[in-house]
């Protein structure tokens, strides 16, 4: 059986086991080692060796440091993930936030449920429709639904239908990144190619246009001084961009109004201002954002985002990097629930 590597050798025991094999009443039986599980050739000193390592390294570099078979090591991992975290433990939960990921190529997706006061990962399961997530209310149990008021995610209507047939207490509250996010590539984006495309005859002035799209996207917090000088210089000399940035700006502000009214009141100004823009990209979009007017006021009362969970896409990213894409979901998602256990109550 193999045993931990002593410095930079590989070390292996032959130990004598006693059996008992009697001929009167047919029991048999081995002796029991206390550092060597039934079945097992791995010692519980080399099984705690690799534990520490895949915590830190990927799977592929820890079988070539011990020379064990990647399943092998697999397997150990699996079992002491399953172990630890296995359990479904959503005590205590009053507010969740919920988004998607992207699992494989090919646009599949899995969907990754966090406390939002503690920062844990509850539940990851394949897929981002109403069936997909409907287990984990179905785990969290109708008393658990009760007890849920506030949901952050966001303009999926799949996660908004499920969350309100389970949790008829609870309140949704969309999320600012995504409203921004899309408001980028609906709107500026698409104003951006529109402009560009108008001075064909402008190839200088053209290219300045068609090579704005971060300057335009990104935060101006974000910006160096050159940048933010060169954005003024375009905004200066393009009123369509200039409006639809101003619009990608005020309605950030809908989110951090400190109360409801205030909220309706920024909410009523930005759709007014998109209405009476008349650039059609921008009227499609707040026609369309009026539908979650109501989600987008509750951020006053339940300031949650999910932002933590783009954090938590990012870390997911690396974890799949690192080894080097996941065959198995199960254990993958272990991995994850590992990377967020959170904070103690």
């Amino acid at each position: 059986m193999r045993d931990r590597d002593w410095f930079d050798r590989r070390v292996w025991l032959d130990v004598p086991i006693r059996r008992l094999d009697c001929y009167q009443c047919g029991a048999r039986a081995a002796e029991r080692l206390s550092w060597l599980d039934t079945g097992e050739r791995i010692t519980h000193r080399l099984r705690a060796w690799i534990e520490a390592l895949v915590q830190i390294l990927p799977i592929a570099h820890v079988a070539q440091l011990t020379g064990l078979h990647w399943h092998t090591i697999k397997r150990i991992d699996h079992r002491r993930l399953q172990t630890r975290y296995g359990a479904f433990d959503a005590q205590g939960v009053r507010r969740l936030v919920m988004d998607e990921f992207a699992l494989h190529k090919g646009h599949r997706y899995a969907t990754v449920i966090m406390d939002a006061e503690r920062m844990r990962v509850l539940w990851v399961g394949e897929g981002n429709s109403r069936e997909a997530i409907r287990p984990f209310f179905e785990l969290l149990g109708k008393e658990g639904c009760q007890h849920i008021e506030a949901v952050a995610m966001d303009m999926n209507t799949a996660f908004d239908l499920e969350v309100r047939a389970h949790c008829p207490n609870a309140e949704v509250v969309y999320d600012l990144f995504h409203v921004v996010a899309r408001f980028g590539r609906e709107v500026v984006d698409r104003v951006r190619v529109d402009q560009a495309n108008a001075l064909r005859s402008a190839p200088a002035q053209r290219q300045v246009i068609k090579r704005s799209r971060w300057l335009l996207l990104r935060n101006r917090d974000n910006l160096g001084n050159e940048q933010a000088v060169k954005l003024e210089e375009l905004l200066a000399a393009n009123a369509p961009l200039a409006t639809v940035y101003l619009l990608k700006t005020a309605i950030k502000e809908i989110w951090f109004a400190p109360s409801v009214r205030d909220g309706a009141r920024r909410w009523k100004d930005w759709y007014r201002l998109a209405i009476e823009s008349g650039i059609a990209p921008a009227i499609a979009f707040a026609k369309r954002l009026r539908k979650y007017r109501r989600g987008i006021l509750a951020s006053a009362i339940f300031p949650l985002n999910t932002s933590i969970l783009e954090g938590v896409n990012n870390r997911i990213k690396v974890i799949k990097r690192m080894a080097y894409g996941f065959r198995d979901s199960a254990y993958f998602f272990l991995k994850i629930k590992a990377a967020f256990p959170g904070k103690a109550r």
